[in-house]
């Protein structure tokens, strides 16, 4: 079980920690990183509606991928943030649960 290994050091030391989620539910921009379960899993009545609006039929959460560009990603920017904020460690989400794998897109593209 993972409960019963012991925390690194440097960890239980940190204290303050950042965790980064960010991924193609950033494309449609409406309610949050559940966008997907939101969508398809629950069928959330506001989110049906907003999709049904604002894309075509047969729209698919995969078709988001092609405008998540990150354009205005500036990982200096961040890090004198989180810096700044006093985190000691950050931890980028890389695959969220609906599959999208943040890291082959932004640091193998």
């Amino acid at each position: 079980s993972l409960d019963k290994r012991p925390l690194p050091k440097w960890y239980d030391d940190a204290k303050v920690g950042i965790f980064i989620h960010w991924g193609v539910f950033s494309v449609p921009s409406f309610r949050s990183e559940w966008f997907w379960w939101d969508w398809k899993g629950q069928n959330s009545s506001d989110v049906v509606d907003f999709m049904n609006k604002n894309y075509p039929p047969g729209f698919t959460y995969a078709d988001f991928a092609k405008d998540f560009k990150a354009e205005f990603f500036d990982p200096f920017q961040w890090a004198d943030i989180f810096n700044s904020s006093g985190a000691r460690y950050i931890v980028l989400t890389s695959k969220h649960h609906e599959g999208y794998c943040l890291c082959k897109r932004i640091f193998l593209s």
